[in-house]
């Protein structure tokens, strides 16, 4: 107990810039703050502080203390809070990575939801498409889709994901719907282009056995929305996830073919570095995701 009261003082008198502001704000004498910061640098063996009559100034130890110090009593709040009577309560600033076409459509929206329930918590989104280096970038969480390389992150799966064969009522009425794999080449097949990352082409379960195909057409394109845009234009058949078609299907304006073959579905992760106490803010957000993503209605909104 005693350990904690100094880590306490010693934010205290930094937060508020002086001994006697933050004895005041405790309640105490300022000779116990004293004692208590004292005690800790003691304890430690490094000088945090340089105090004089007029100011408090942080050592370069001092200062990289701070830090763990705050991040430590905040985790230690949420750990309280999340088992109170009085419920959960979040905060601090949660930093979230997505893929962008995945993250516009499917994890922005939810960041808007999770603050206006966690009024506490300050959140920094970041979308991209390459792979973001949690730790060394200082993120909390990402969010993925597909296969997972062999990685230090723990992994929540938080959805399935398949890739579907969709084109439009009328690109079918016109051409005629494939009824096997190896039909495609029949079909102006809307196909990510070749430097774009999906070298090995479309997936399929035939006989048991996963194959690749690589169909063409007359157009291709290396950004998966406007393959996306061009489908739902009537250009043609795409693969494409369900988290991009899923509406599109439930409303009739894209329709699946050859579902018969679809390959296994991969998933949706949550991602977030190794540690020993997650906080809370991290807990609720991977929660929250959980909870919209395992809902059919979510993707067919």
């Amino acid at each position: 107990m005693a350990k904690l009261k100094q880590l306490e003082s010693f934010v205290a008198v930094v937060a508020r810039g002086s001994l006697t502001a933050a004895a005041l704000a405790e309640g105490v004498a300022p000779a116990i703050m004293g004692r208590r910061l004292d005690a800790l640098e003691e304890r430690l063996g490094v000088k945090l502080l340089v105090r004089t009559t007029r100011r408090i100034a942080l050592t370069h130890e001092g200062s990289a203390f701070l830090e763990d110090c705050q991040r430590l009593l905040l985790e230690l709040a949420n750990a309280e809070a999340s088992v109170s009577a009085g419920g959960v309560k979040a905060s601090g600033h949660l930093r979230i990575t997505a893929p962008a076409g995945f993250g516009r459509r499917h994890v922005a929206p939810l960041v808007a939801t999770f603050r206006d329930q966690h009024a506490d918590v300050t959140i920094t989104l970041n979308l991209s498409d390459r792979v973001v280096d949690l730790a060394g970038e200082g993120f909390d969480c990402a969010v993925r889709v597909g296969d997972l390389s062999d990685s230090s992150l723990v992994s929540v799966r938080l959805a399935d994901n398949r890739r579907l064969c969709v084109a439009t009522p009328q690109y079918l009425k016109r051409h005629g719907t494939p009824r096997h794999p190896g039909e495609l080449a029949k079909f102006d097949c809307l196909s990510l282009s070749s430097e774009a990352s999906q070298t090995r082409g479309w997936a399929f379960q035939v006989a048991g056995e996963l194959v690749h195909l690589k169909p063409g057409g007359p157009l291709d394109c290396s950004d998966g929305q406007v393959l996306h845009d061009w489908c739902l234009a009537g250009y043609g058949i795409a693969w494409r996830s369900t988290w991009e078609v899923e509406s599109e299907i439930a409303a009739g304006r894209l329709v699946a073919v050859l579902e018969d073959f679809a390959a296994p579905p991969n998933g949706i992760y949550a991602l977030f570095p190794q540690r020993r106490h997650l906080p809370l803010r991290v807990r609720l957000w991977i929660d929250f995701l959980k909870h919209h993503y395992s809902q059919p209605a979510f993707w067919r909104g």
